[in-house]
């Protein structure tokens, strides 16, 4: 079984309103998400990860879009990486390979989603990245630069991640009993000792973290059903 575990349980600080329930066209932003999982054929069950006080809200998106894969929504943690580790623990016991992403990116399109399983399954451990190609400087807490950075070799991590469920199941465990905390699976599977490769993605797959980036992606997604 193929498993995802979206994370929609953060606070949204900095676009000082939910960010996930907030329109995108003619559905909210977390039922973007919800709906590339669902439209993938190599996703058997999803995982919906939220905060405890909107849990009724996300229910009801799930039901009025009639998301069928989801099979379950888990009460998130006080950070990111205890969200994902309640998502772990509450996936099916025939899961083999679980995706994890970030409910507030939107616009990855369900062909990346299968690829990424795909390479997962043979490889153990991917994730979805850019490269960098802005020019990269190091500044003090003033905001004075320091330095440059060289950018060969530096990607930018997106979601999903996708692993193998044992190898996530340990990598995480480790995590949580040390106390320690990561931001992302990949950081995880690192210290743990796993390799993990990149999957290169071309295309536009933002994070909605401030409000103007709802109108990007509005505007990204016009353009995918004109294009198409």
């Amino acid at each position: 079984m193929v498993s995802a575990i979206i994370v929609a349980a953060g606070s949204s600080q900095r676009t000082g309103f939910d960010k996930l329930l907030s329109q995108i066209g003619d559905r909210p932003v977390v039922a973007h998400s919800i709906d590339r999982f669902q439209q993938c054929n190599k996703i058997d069950e999803v995982i919906l990860v939220v905060r405890s006080d909107r849990r009724p809200q996300f229910q009801k998106i799930v039901d009025a879009f009639g998301f069928t894969k989801v099979n379950r929504l888990v009460d998130g943690g006080t950070e990111r990486h205890l969200s994902v580790w309640n998502g772990v623990s509450h996936l099916s016991k025939t899961c083999e390979i679980v995706a994890v992403h970030d409910a507030a990116r939107p616009l990855v399109s369900s062909d990346l989603i299968s690829r990424s399983v795909t390479l997962a399954q043979e490889c153990g451990a991917v994730s979805l990245a850019a490269p960098i190609v802005e020019t990269i400087k190091r500044a003090d807490p003033e905001q004075s630069v320091i330095e440059s950075v060289d950018r060969s070799g530096l990607w930018a991590m997106q979601t999903p991640q996708v692993f193998r469920f044992d190898w996530l199941h340990d990598a995480y465990k480790r995590i949580v009993d040390s106390g320690r905390s990561v931001t992302d699976e990949v950081s995880a599977l690192q210290e743990a000792g796993y390799p993990v490769r990149l999957l290169r993605n071309a295309d536009c797959n933002i994070k909605i973290t401030f409000p103007r980036d709802l109108d990007l992606a509005e505007k990204m997604m016009n353009l995918r059903n004109v294009n198409f």
